[in-house]
C-alpha cells in the first residue's frame, strides 16, 4: 500500500467531523484567508451581499467550492450550523454564521461584527418557544415532563435548565412546526416574521434568544496581522454594503436662496454637499437619505424651488 505523504502547511485536515470527510486546501500556495460561508436559505443573500461590498462570488449548482475574484481568499459553502466550529478548529480563518450557532457549539471564536441580514429581510430572527394555539400551556413551568422537539438542543436544554423546569428535549430534523400536537408538546423554532408559527396555528410561549449573521474570526488568525487586517476590510465593506441597502442618494439644483428652507427638509446623513454652478444664483446640492423617507420629501424639495433631482441607488455607505 502506498504511504500517505505528509501535508503541507498549506494543508489541513479535519478527519474527526462528518464520518472522516476531508477538506482540504489543493495547493501548497495558500491564499491569505479560507472563508466559511454558509449554504442553504443565506446562501443567495451572502453572495449579493458580497458582490455590494465589492467580491464576486460564483458557485455551480452542486459545488460547495466557490470562485471569488480576489486572490487573497478561497472559501467553502458549508450549513451555518457547522461554521462557527471549522472557525474555531482553525480550517477557517473566518466565516459567516449566527450567533445562535456560536452558543449553540459554545465555539471560543473572535466576534468581528454583526451583520444583521437574512433571506428575507434585514431584521434579527429569534428562538422562541411554541404550543398549539388551543394549548393550555401559557410558560415554560407548564412543561415539566413533557416532550420539546427543536434543532437548537444545547440552548433548548440550558434554558430549561435555568428555569428548573425537567422536559425531555429530542432533535428535530425539520419541519418541526407540524410535530405538535401529535408527536411532541411543543417546540422551539427559529421565525423572523412569524408567518410560518401562524400559517401552522402555533402560540409564542417565550424567547429564548434573538440571533443574527455575525462574521466570526479564528483566534491565531485575528492574531496575525495581514489576516487581522484582510479580515476588517471585509467586515468595513461588508457592513458598509448593509448600511446602503436603506439607503439612497439624492441630488438636486436649487436657488440659492432656498438653500436654508432645503437642508432644513433633508435628515442627511452628514452635511449635505454644495456646488456652486455657472449661474451665481444657483447651487448643486448631494446628499444620502434613508430611502422610506424619499417619497415625502421630493414633492416638498420641488415645491422650494428643487430642479433636476435625482435619486440613485447606493453600494456602500461607509461611516
Amino acid at each position: 500500500m502506498a504511504q500517505r505523504r505528509a501535508m503541507s502547511r498549506g494543508e489541513f485536515r479535519l478527519e474527526w467531523l462528518r464520518g472522516g470527510v476531508c477538506f482540504r486546501r489543493v495547493s501548497d500556495k495558500a491564499p491569505l484567508l479560507m472563508l466559511g460561508l454558509p449554504k442553504g436559505s443565506l446562501e443567495e443573500s451572502t453572495k449579493n451581499l458580497f458582490a455590494k461590498a465589492g467580491w464576486k462570488i460564483t458557485t455551480s449548482s452542486r459545488s460547495y467550492r466557490p470562485s471569488i475574484d480576489d486572490a487573497e481568499l478561497d472559501g467553502r459553502f458549508i450549513r451555518a450550523q457547522e461554521v462557527s466550529r471549522y472557525v474555531e478548529h482553525g480550517f477557517f480563518d473566518c466565516g459567516l454564521t449566527g450567533e445562535d450557532w456560536i452558543k449553540e457549539n459554545n465555539s471560543d471564536v473572535v466576534d468581528v461584527c454583526d451583520l444583521v441580514y437574512s433571506k428575507v429581510s434585514t431584521q434579527k430572527s429569534r428562538w422562541v418557544l411554541c404550543v398549539p394555539e388551543a394549548s393550555p400551556v401559557k410558560s415554560a413551568q407548564d412543561l415539566a415532563g413533557k416532550r420539546v422537539a427543536t434543532e437548537l438542543i444545547n440552548t433548548t436544554k440550558r434554558y430549561f435548565e435555568a428555569k428548573g423546569v425537567k422536559v425531555e428535549v429530542e432533535f428535530s430534523w425539520g419541519a418541526t412546526e407540524v410535530k405538535v400536537p401529535d408527536l411532541v408538546d411543543a417546540i422551539v423554532d427559529i421565525t423572523e416574521t412569524g408567518s410560518s408559527l401562524r400559517a401552522n396555528k402555533l402560540r409564542i410561549v417565550d424567547t429564548l434568544l434573538e440571533t443574527n449573521t455575525k462574521l466570526i474570526a479564528n483566534r491565531n488568525s485575528w492574531a496575525n496581522p495581514a489576516k487581522r487586517q484582510k479580515i476588517e476590510t471585509i467586515a468595513l465593506l461588508l457592513k458598509g454594503a448593509l448600511e446602503a441597502e436603506s439607503k439612497v442618494g439624492l441630488k438636486m439644483n436649487l436657488p440659492k436662496r432656498a438653500l436654508d428652507a432645503v437642508a432644513a427638509k433633508l435628515p442627511a446623513l452628514r452635511n449635505p454637499t454644495i456646488s456652486q454652478l455657472s449661474n451665481p444664483e444657483w447651487i448643486a446640492l448631494e446628499t444620502i437619505i434613508d430611502e422610506s423617507v424619499v417619497r415625502e420629501i421630493i414633492p416638498q424639495l420641488k415645491a422650494l424651488g428643487a430642479e433636476g433631482i435625482v435619486e440613485y441607488p447606493l453600494n456602500k455607505v461607509v461611516y
